[in-house]
């Protein structure tokens, strides 16, 4: 969910695409070489992030509206060889307009459909990629391990959200479409990350605003990952959310949310995405506190033992637990702290 409407997660078994590993080419020594990647343009997370541009507008999908220099190449990986857009992390189910081919990936920009296909299957692939360079799925259990399927532009109205019917993400079109913003795309993906580790997650108020904090923060944590990867630019506010998608309903310097906001348990307002910039806080301080490796693994491998309807003291009195069994007493007062100085109850 990115913006406004708190929907139910069920989990729902979904088929994982099965992997085809494309043959190398061999060299004139006989040794065989590992095949190129497939090249796909997309934005540096996204226009605003990574130009500071404040101004910049949606311009009806005017390829026009961005500057060139907020575009970069980088490899599509995980591919399965179809040539289109399914791999080992993701699919394209369905989208508007034709699917995108791989082999057409570097040229297609905000104006063609299919930029936004490329886009959804690149972050969520890059977001399963990091939780995997964390440890779930080798030396920890996987969180959603498996290739999400992802609708592009099949939701009419200005909003995404992850399905309870079928476990597949969906993006919505309207002001800048959702999948243009990388941190849209993986907000929705932590959704789905908690609903594969909880199934059912987010039955309560509290729960669900859990569920919107950790999206914004994954985004941000996988954002600034991918910035230090490829030594992207960052020139807009780390802590705000979906800089880019919120230029049409938000005054610069524009955000959906943020992450740093100074709210504490007694600010609560019952609705999710507001609530939820309480614990995302907390969790940022974990991150300050610990460094962003160490403060995630203990953030997603808590999750695991959260209840669907999880209350902020349970789940984080469950966080606590999970630093103090993986780093010791030093990591569990850390976090301890930064939940105490969101006043969230019990927490001494």
């Amino acid at each position: 969910m990115t913006r406004r409407t708190p929907r139910g997660l069920i989990a729902a078994a979904t088929a994982t695409a099965a992997l085809l590993a494309p043959a190398g080419a061999a060299s004139a020594s006989g040794a065989v070489s590992a095949p190129a990647e497939p090249q796909a343009r997309v934005f540096m997370v996204n226009p605003v992030q990574s130009s500071g541009d404040q101004s910049l507008s949606d311009a009806k999908d005017s390829a026009d509206a961005v500057p060139a220099s907020s575009y970069a190449l980088a490899a599509l990986r995980n591919l399965d060889g179809s040539g289109g857009l399914s791999g080992r992390w993701a699919y394209i189910r369905s989208e508007t307009g034709a699917p995108a081919k791989t082999a057409d990936a570097g040229t297609y920009n905000r104006h063609d459909d299919q930029f936004e296909q490329v886009m959804a299957y690149f972050w969520v692939n890059e977001a399963q990629e990091y939780l995997q360079g964390l440890g779930f799925g080798s030396e920890l259990p996987g969180a959603n391990n498996r290739a999400q399927p992802i609708r592009i532009n099949q939701w009419g109205a200005d909003n995404s959200f992850f399905t309870d019917k079928k476990a597949e993400i969906r993006f919505g079109k309207g002001g800048v479409d959702d999948a243009e913003d990388a941190e849209v795309i993986v907000h929705e993906y932590g959704h789905a990350v908690h609903n594969a580790q909880v199934p059912g997650f987010g039955t309560s108020p509290e729960a669900g605003a859990i569920g919107e904090a950790f999206g914004d923060y994954l985004a941000v944590e996988v954002g600034a990952h991918a910035d230090a990867r490829y030594g992207w630019p960052l020139k807009a506010d780390l802590a705000c959310v979906a800089d880019w998608d919120s230029v049409a309903y938000s005054v610069a310097p524009h955000c959906l949310r943020r992450i740093d906001r100074n709210k504490v348990y007694g600010d609560r307002v019952g609705e999710v995405h507001a609530d939820g910039e309480i614990w995302s806080r907390a969790l940022l301080d974990i991150r300050g506190a610990l460094g962003a490796r160490v403060a995630d693994r203990i953030i997603v491998n808590a999750q695991f033992g959260f209840a669907p309807d999880t209350s902020f003291k349970d789940a984080a009195a469950t966080t606590i637990a999970t630093a103090q069994r993986m780093y010791g007493k030093s990591a569990a007062d850390a976090v301890r702290a930064a939940f105490k100085a969101r006043e969230i109850p019990g927490i001494q």
